[in-house]
């Protein structure tokens, strides 16, 4: 399967006036993607200057440096379709090639899922083909979050039929799939791909699913619709061997709503709705952002895109770290450590010097954020209609309810459905006369609109019951936890958010969340190995944004989570000031409270 590599693609500059950017032919560099390594501490300048080259093809290093590497140079990703459906499909799991297995599927959106019976404490001593289990986590692609009632029913009846009623709701606007089988694999994709949904890059070393605003073009206080730039990217690129392999993933968010709804600050790179004094509404771009075990904040670029210049400067951002980003040590070959070396000025005087050819516009920072991040609720549109948003439990649905909720939409006038990047879903054109019966339908499957504090505030990643990575259980745990603290604490009515995640890499974005919890074995008071979770506590994105601070050695068992959780919220309730959001109340408090 090898392939001559050609020289490094470049970015040829069209006539200023069209705004357009042209590629020459895509490299055939081949890969396979993998997000199980720990990422490495950041360093000291000095120690970086002395630090042996980085795998950068853009300095000459071709050379595969690590295994990763070599399935990406042997074959693309995105090649690994036609195996499937010709091969894998025909004769089942044990005839998949290992290099598939582990890593080029993931351009398709499926990776083995955790073998059932392997407790956390054994998650980090087996090989990987130890925790396999026969089936697959499929992974549905939904740009921006935007389904149509048809594309909703769809992805719950392929749960129904081929993944045990499974559903998940991500943080990234995804919906996952558990139990698939590989024989089931080419006809999954037929239906999906008749109404339009794919999964391709859902996964692996790639630009992965665009996160955008869930009402984008609905909202009557929008800065600007993004929704263009979102389809016009995954047109251009999404299927194209010119960025399908990547030094790590790749993660975009493009929201033009004041209420910078996509979790920007830990994207690698981000748009963000901003008025330019001269130019009118358009784009704050943002690089560098990201968490796991080294997290960082996306810093701007200090640039103003127009909605039309928005794919082109994407595009050069990713072709950048395609060429630049490192790729000798998996864990150093996110864009944040890219970004971090080379620091924001040469960053972007390399973007607009070497691929886009042209200076760009300065521009102003965008005003803090306003409103709620998750649209929870029932809200007025800008043409008179309505939009509802409810929370599932922790991001955790059936198929079978998708169907029903697609079909209860419709019988209410609905036929558009968002995700959003906080594990919701919304149902969008409501007449305001079925506003009150679509509430209650939603309700009756289980959602809720109005959710409590606690079930709206929290979110929950895979965990031990699917995730080969985790160390403990998340989602029903964290469904426990919710029903037991609304028992407990059921006039508590501040924003609080609640992040449970099952191992480092902060899938659920602990170190941004006013209660972040990490999953990891700890000692009960027994001396006796458990499940429990390091602590992360006053996090914070949009205003004053800042990672949650950790507590020296403190650290909490699973079956003391209530009560600790409890015992904080009622202290941030007695001692809060007027207005005072539960980070800020962090940030100045005793130790002591926080334990």
């Amino acid at each position: 399967m090898a392939n001559q590599q050609p020289a490094p693609a470049d970015f040829v500059t069209a006539p200023a006036t069209t705004r357009t950017l042209d590629l020459v032919p895509a490299r055939s560099c081949r890969g396979h993607g993998s997000c199980t390594c720990q990422e490495e501490p950041a360093r000291p300048a000095t120690e970086r200057t002395r630090r042996r080259p980085e795998g950068q093809w853009a300095l000459g290093d071709r050379t595969p440096l690590n295994a990763n590497e070599r399935f990406k140079l042997e074959d693309d990703g995105l090649n690994v379709r036609a195996r499937i459906e010709t091969h894998y499909s025909k004769h089942g799991f044990a005839s998949i090639d290992p290099d598939d297995l582990g890593g080029r599927l993931r351009w398709w959106g499926l990776y083995t899922q955790r073998r059932p019976g392997i407790d956390g404490g054994r998650t980090g001593t087996l090989a990987p083909q130890e925790l396999n289990d026969e089936y697959f986590m499929l992974r549905v692609r939904v740009d921006g979050g935007r389904l149509t009632t048809a594309q909703l029913r769809t992805i719950g009846e392929v749960s129904r039929d081929f993944a045990r009623d499974s559903a998940d709701i991500t943080d990234r606007q995804n919906i996952q799939l558990h139990w698939i089988r590989i024989e089931d694999v080419p006809e999954i994709w037929r239906r999906l791909e008749s109404v339009g949904l794919t999964t391709a890059q859902a996964c692996g070393d790639t630009t992965r699913v665009f996160l955008g605003s869930p009402v984008a073009g609905i909202s009557g206080d929008e800065i600007v619709d993004g929704t263009w730039a979102i389809e016009e990217i995954h047109r251009r690129w999404i299927g194209d061997p010119e960025f399908s392999n990547l030094p790590r993933k790749f993660k975009t968010a493009i929201s033009g709503s004041p209420r910078q709804d996509v979790a920007h600050e830990i994207n690698d790179v981000s748009f963000i709705g901003v008025r330019h004094s001269e130019l009118g509404p358009g784009f704050d771009v943002w690089v560098g952002g990201g968490l796991s075990t080294n997290p960082m904040l996306a810093q701007r670029l200090g640039v103003f895109a127009t909605l039309e210049e928005v794919p082109d400067i994407w595009a050069g951002v990713v072709a950048l770290f395609r060429d630049h980003g490192h790729r000798r040590l998996r864990g150093r070959a996110r864009m944040k450590f890219l970004v971090a070396d080379w620091g924001i000025e040469k960053f972007r005087q390399v973007l607009e010097q070497d691929y886009l050819r042209r200076p760009l516009t300065d521009g102003p920072a965008p005003p803090p954020p306003t409103g709620d991040r998750d649209h929870v609720g029932v809200h007025r549109q800008r043409d008179g209609r309505y939009y509802v948003g409810a929370a599932p439990l922790v991001g955790r649905s059936l198929g079978s309810t998708l169907v029903a909720l697609a079909d209860l939409a419709e019988a209410h006038g609905s036929r558009s459905v968002r995700t959003t990047p906080h594990q919701k879903l919304l149902l969008l054109d409501v007449p305001e006369t079925e506003v009150g019966a679509l509430v209650d339908g939603v309700e009756a499957l289980g959602l809720r609109v109005r959710p409590s504090t606690f079930r709206r505030g929290t979110m929950a990643c895979t965990g031990i019951e699917f995730c080969k990575l985790a160390i403990v259980e998340t989602k029903a745990r964290a469904a426990a936890l919710v029903d037991e603290l609304e028992r407990r604490l059921p006039s508590f009515d501040q924003p609080l958010t609640l992040n449970v995640n099952g191992c480092p890499n902060s899938c659920a974005r602990i170190q941004i969340a006013d209660i972040g919890l990490k999953g990891q074995l700890v000692l009960d008071a027994k001396g006796r190995q458990v499940e429990g979770f390091q602590v992360h506590l006053g996090g914070a994105v949009g205003r004053d944004a800042r990672f949650g601070r950790k507590l020296r050695g403190h650290k909490v068992t699973a079956d003391e989570l209530p009560d600790y959780v409890e015992r904080v919220v009622r202290r941030f309730g007695a001692a809060r000031r007027d207005g005072e959001r539960f980070a800020d109340w962090v940030a100045r408090a005793d130790e002591n409270d926080l334990r």
